[in-house]
């Protein structure tokens, strides 16, 4: 196991956050230096920051104060080659997929309640030769769970994404009444269970414009969402719709709701990112441990200057420690 640089301890029992510390030439390590000072400034007892990455890339981006910070700890996981901020480096892609295995693993082996995730490059992982759609199908496969949902949440909205990361031609075959089903279930028993509210409601957009008009402008309303939204309802889920999008989002509409479930991705995230960016936070709902993460990219052009704004960041932490602090720790 790699080694872990500690800080000095806390008692008691604790609730760990695993923070990845994302594509090292991007904000990510940097973010998460400014995040582990904030953490340990606000005195947290009862929880500790572990940071997972490479500890000397994470000293150069601002971290060299660790040990004078409680609470916090370093899990290290060395670069494949040196790291460059805003120069992307395909040998190191390895090494950010293996930053997310050592918080999957400490998660499902008890180690972390929660991840937290500083962003990705995507496209340079791909090109490097891996198999990879994103953190949220990553940590599904990781765990092994049947299906798992993406929601953002910020700017006084909860948005869930019935697909992901697929390309637009894509969205229509893969929702069917099963998926939405298997969507609808999760996201109810999360709102639930890891957000305290007792009947959820949720609003569920409908995929063609106008949400289909009866059929006259695409079938899949009539055919798919609405026999699944029937389904939900028997099994005691308060989804409703399925709405146009752009009525569903008018605020005195959309605050009726304690969720909305969008179609697919650049349906609902564009309207919750206008309301909330910088403050946004990204949840992997239906894991067996909680897992966040900021609601931006890898800011290659900031990355090195000490100009990306941690906000997102610290909501993301924030969250994490919402969503697990009544949960049991187990040992």
């Amino acid at each position: 196991m790699n080694s872990i640089l500690r800080a000095p301890a806390a008692t008691g029992p604790e609730r760990v956050l695993a923070l990845t510390t994302g594509e090292p030439a991007g904000v990510g390590p940097e973010l998460a230096a400014v995040a582990a000072r904030w953490f340990a400034e606000r005195a947290r007892p009862g929880h500790r920051l572990v940071l997972i990455g490479d500890s000397a890339l994470l000293r150069q981006r601002g971290l060299s104060d660790l040990h004078a910070l409680p609470g916090v700890d370093v899990h290290h996981v060395p670069l494949r080659a040196p790291s460059e901020p805003g120069v992307l480096c395909e040998a190191n892609s390895d090494y950010v997929l293996r930053t997310l295995q050592a918080a999957a693993d400490m998660a499902l082996g008890g180690m972390a309640q929660a991840i937290v995730t500083a962003p990705v490059h995507k496209g340079v992982i791909i090109g490097a030769g891996h198999r990879f759609s994103g953190h949220t199908e990553f940590f599904q496969e990781h765990a092994g769970c049947e299906k798992v949902v993406m929601m953002l949440v910020g700017g006084g909205l909860r948005v869930a994404l019935a697909t992901t990361h697929l390309p637009l031609r894509a969205v229509a075959d893969a929702i069917t009444e099963a998926s939405l089903l298997q969507v609808l279930r999760v996201l109810d028993g999360s709102l639930r269970a890891q957000f305290g509210i007792r009947e959820p409601k949720i609003g569920v957009c409908g995929l063609n414009p106008h949400a289909g008009e009866g059929g006259r402008m695409g079938r899949e309303e009539v055919e798919v969402i609405e026999p699944a939204l029937r389904q939900a309802r028997r099994e005691g889920i308060e989804a409703l719709g399925p709405f146009p999008a752009d009525i569903l989002f008018v605020p005195d509409i959309v605050a009726a709701y304690d969720a909305v479930l969008a179609m697919y991705h650049d349906q609902g995230l564009p309207v919750l990112k206008h309301a909330s960016f910088g403050h946004g936070v990204n949840i992997t709902l239906g894991l067996p441990y909680v897992r966040t993460s900021v609601d931006h990219g890898t800011a290659l052009d900031l990355a090195g200057t000490g100009k990306a704004n941690p906000q997102s960041l610290f909501d993301a932490i924030d969250t994490a420690i919402s969503m697990i602090s009544t949960a049991p720790i187990t040992p």
